[in-house]
């Protein structure tokens, strides 16, 4: 095992009350959330995106040097272990005690897995799809980010920034090694990050899980992320509002892009 699993059971009502309690939005931070040994052994073995193994995400003028790679069990023995917590039973009843959700992990990791970000990475806000685009009564629940930034600094930028999109509160969180952030995913919970100054070579990383829950009402309004870009400038400015319609039609034609990510 690599998460520290019995460190946070043992403190899951102080986890939960911490989750339900947070502003701008339900959320959590923890610190020294898997063995730190292990995890900066994965950290050795994250392929570089440099190296033309992983895709670049499917974000479009919304994102920059961004790259994911959902298959990364299949990188070594020990990014197998770290897909095995993060699919385990014991993992689901954890993150189910902390929210209060009914949910599951998606063991496709379809959009998550590891993620990186290059020179000038950037995330403009937005809030995610709500259904999964293969699995309809699929709902998007959680976003759970393990980071993976050995030595942050302050000057390196790529800070998670979470806002309300409907009272406007707003918080920063570092994206230091070994933390693990839990946030609902919702129509009001705006994310993304600023253009980050790693120096060359180095990336803004990641480890990201959906956790979803099973709807199948008939009466869902589904749609694709929703862009909110701060500033926007340009053709950014007039196509951000549309785009969630322009995703719509292109997927009833071609098909989930991000699928292809592996």
């Amino acid at each position: 095992m690599i998460i520290n699993f019995e460190k946070l059971e043992n403190n899951i009502e102080e986890l939960k009350l911490q989750f339900l309690n947070a502003s701008p939005f339900p959320h959590i931070s923890i610190d020294n959330f898997a063995d730190e040994e292990k995890l900066l052994k994965l950290l050795e073995l994250v392929p570089d995106p440099a190296d033309g193994n992983i895709h670049r995400s499917r974000d479009y003028m919304f994102a920059k040097n961004k790259f994911e790679k959902s298959s990364f069990k299949d990188i070594s023995p020990e990014f197998q272990d770290m897909y095995d917590d993060l699919v385990s039973e014991r993992f689901t009843n954890l993150i189910k005690n902390i929210t209060g959700e009914d949910l599951f992990i998606d063991v496709s990791f379809h959009g998550g897995g590891i993620h990186q970000g290059g020179q000038d990475s950037f995330l403009d806000m937005h809030v995610d799809f709500n259904y999964h685009p293969v699995h309809n009564d699929w709902f998007r629940n959680l976003n759970i980010l393990l980071y993976l930034n050995k030595d942050w600094k302050e000057e390196y930028k790529g800070q998670l920034k979470l806002k309300n999109k409907s009272t406007g509160e707003y918080k920063e969180v570092e994206p230091l090694f070994n933390r693990c952030v839990i946030m609902f995913t919702r129509d009001y919970t705006l994310h993304g990050y600023d253009k980050t100054n790693f120096p060359i070579g180095q990336y803004r990383r990641s480890i990201a899980s959906y956790a979803y829950t099973l709807d199948k009402s008939t009466n869902k309004k589904i749609r694709s992320t929703v862009w909110d870009p701060e500033n926007p400038t340009g053709f950014k400015k007039i196509i951000y509002k549309p785009w969630p319609h322009i995703v719509k039609l292109k997927q009833s034609i071609f098909g989930s892009n991000t699928a292809k990510n592996k």
